[in-house]
């Protein structure tokens, strides 16, 4: 069911196979998978009698991944399990209506978002790579964001405050990442959307962004 042609990211290529968005719940003691939804490519969904013949639910219809996201994370938060932040890569980060529910729920998150993401700073909206470039050397520093298969994963960190959120006690702000490598290029760069409370530290951002690993070596 759901098998085609598509990008895996386990195996790095196009691959024939099926694809799942899975939601992983991580803390000091300990992390495991707590949701997962299959997705349904639309060679499926509109191809009923192929559906029908897989005994794919009538009611199913195509959703992406950031709206099959979604509905995992507004389930699980529905349950009442505490969530300091929600985490996400740049499928699931570029997803307005997705960081919007999360805002609506008051919920912190940092979800890593493409180059090309528009914010709003000082009344004018760029691209993020636009206004990371204004960034200097003091802006930046190196931190963990977390353990990895070599030791601690440091990078360079700065952070940009953005036009604030219209609820009261809470900020948006622009992470950007960096290699340590010298001679990085911009390109080279990462960036994440920072919904948090005000006051929220830099270390705080980048501690909980390093959990969005997790969900990829559960």
């Amino acid at each position: 069911m759901g098998v085609q042609r598509q990008h895996s990211g386990t195996a790095g290529r196009i691959e024939n196979c099926q694809i799942g968005v899975f939601l992983a719940y991580a803390s000091s003691r300990g992390h495991a998978l707590v949701d997962r939804e299959l997705y349904l490519p639309k060679s499926w969904t509109d191809d009923l009698g192929r559906c029908r013949e897989a005994h794919v639910p009538e009611e199913v219809i195509f959703a992406t991944k950031p709206e099959l996201a979604r509905r995992m994370v507004e389930r699980t938060l529905d349950t009442g399990l505490p969530a300091a932040w929600v985490t996400g890569d740049t499928a699931y980060g570029n997803s307005q209506s997705l960081r919007a529910i999360l805002e609506e729920r008051r919920q912190a998150y940092a979800l890593a978002v493409t180059c090309k993401e528009y914010v709003e700073v000082q009344g004018t909206r760029r691209r993020v790579n636009q206004v990371a470039g204004n960034l200097t050397g003091e802006d930046w520093q190196i931190l963990s964001a977390g353990a990895g298969s070599k030791g601690p994963r440091l990078f360079a960190w700065a952070r940009i405050e953005l036009a604030a959120p219209e609820i009261n006690g809470w900020q948006h702000w622009l992470l950007v990442r960096r290699s340590l490598d010298e001679g990085v290029k911009p390109a080279e760069m990462a960036y994440v959307l920072v919904f948090a409370p005000a006051g929220t530290s830099l270390e705080e951002m980048v501690e909980a962004f390093g959990t969005r690993w997790t969900v990829e070596i559960v």
